[in-house]
């Protein structure tokens, strides 16, 4: 990427900027350019060196949105803030915790399941009967049912990780602005 395309970029990318801050973060730009190209350098290796143009936009901007942040914002957070620590105190946290005892319980069951023919054979040691075979040959099902049940627990505790973080990712949302609907 050239120099000219990368300023543009990154002009681009910083529209909601007043054009007086725009003109001084190319500014910055420039020299950098102007420093690489006294050293050696080329422009596509400088341009390499900065980084997209499009993520340092992203990093400018935020930390103009936390510099601009006024009380009534910071007041509007807290209160967002409070209100989903009490929604997810009596609302989320009942059936988290029941999916949580779920997921635990079931590989608990898949376990003892895996388990079963080592513990008929201890058995069977301590306590000898007539019906060793029968409950050997149970707990070896017990055992490809456990197998099968911990293979979907896996796959369970995958897809609930993965709605936890969303589900956190949703809240530190709301609690930064809230949700911009797209329309």
């Amino acid at each position: 990427m050239s120099k000219s395309k990368f300023l543009q970029q990154l002009n681009e990318s910083l529209k909601p900027l007043s054009l007086k801050e725009r003109e001084d973060i190319l500014q910055d730009y420039e020299e950098h350019f102007s420093i690489g190209l006294q050293e050696g350098k080329t422009e596509e290796e400088i341009v390499t060196s900065l980084g997209s143009p499009n993520q340092i936009a992203k990093e400018l901007l935020a930390g103009y949105h936390i510099e601009q942040a006024t009380a009534q914002n910071v007041l509007r957070a807290t209160w967002a803030g409070i209100g989903l620590a009490f929604f997810n105190l009596f609302i989320v946290l009942g059936p988290a915790i029941a999916l949580a005892g779920f997921i635990l319980s079931a590989w608990a069951i898949g376990l003892c399941f895996l388990a079963s023919p080592i513990l008929v054979l201890g058995e069977a040691i301590v306590h000898p009967s007539g019906f060793f075979l029968f409950n050997f040959f149970m707990s070896l099902a017990f055992c490809g049912l456990g197998y099968f049940i911990l293979i979907g627990m896996l796959f369970v505790t995958k897809l609930a990780i993965k709605g936890f973080v969303r589900y956190l990712k949703y809240n530190v949302s709301l609690v930064k602005g809230g949700l911009k609907r797209v329309e």
